[in-house]
C-alpha cells in the first residue's frame, strides 16, 4: 500500500496532482494548510480515500487539529503542528503519538521535509507541496508488514504553471 503525504498546499492544487500521477497511491493524507485544497484534490480522484487535518491557515476549521487513523494496519497519528509547536522541535508532538499507540507521526506547518526512525516508530513531516522553490511531498509503503516513509523532492521540469 502507498500512502501519499501532503501538507502546506496554500493554494497549490497542481502539484498535489502531480503527486497523485507520480505516486498512484492508495490512500492520501493532507496535514493541513489549506483544507479547501485538499477537498478540490478528494473531488478530482473521488476513488481514493482521502483524510485530513486543519492547519494553522484553516480558520474557522470546525475539524479537530489531531486525528488518529489506522491505514494497512498502522496506526497513524496526523496533525498540521502549529498546535504542539513543532516549529520549536517534534518532541511534543512525538510525546502525543507514542501516547496514543501510533506507530507513525505526521506533521507539516515547518515546510522543512524530515524523515526520522526509532526503532519501530517514524516521524515524517512531508514538507512543503505549496508555493516553494523546492516543492517536495511523503510517501509512506506498507509491504509484508513492513514500513518505510520518505520525503521526496517534486523536480521542477514536473511542475506546471499556477
Amino acid at each position: 500500500m502507498r500512502i501519499l503525504v501532503l501538507s502546506d498546499s496554500h493554494g497549490c492544487v497542481d502539484p498535489m496532482q502531480q503527486c497523485v500521477e507520480l505516486v498512484q497511491p492508495q490512500a492520501i493524507l493532507h496535514l493541513g494548510d489549506c483544507a479547501r485544497d485538499a477537498d478540490r484534490l478528494g473531488r478530482l480522484y473521488p476513488r481514493i480515500p482521502l483524510l485530513g487535518v486543519p492547519g494553522n491557515c484553516d480558520y474557522g476549521s470546525a475539524d479537530q487539529p489531531e486525528r488518529l487513523t489506522e491505514l494497512g494496519g498502522v496506526r497513524i497519528l496526523m496533525m498540521h503542528g502549529h498546535t504542539r509547536h513543532v516549529k520549536s522541535g517534534p518532541m511534543a508532538a512525538m510525546y502525543a503519538a507514542r501516547e496514543c499507540g501510533a506507530d507513525i507521526l505526521l506533521f507539516g506547518h515547518t515546510h522543512q521535509p524530515l524523515v526520522d526512525r526509532s526503532g519501530d516508530f517514524w516521524v515524517m513531516n512531508p514538507g512543503c507541496i505549496g508555493p516553494s522553490p523546492r516543492r517536495t511531498y511523503g510517501v509512506i509503503t506498507l509491504e509484508d508488514g513492513r514500513v518505510d516513509c520518505a520525503a521526496l523532492r517534486l523536480r521542477s521540469e514536473e511542475h506546471t504553471s499556477e
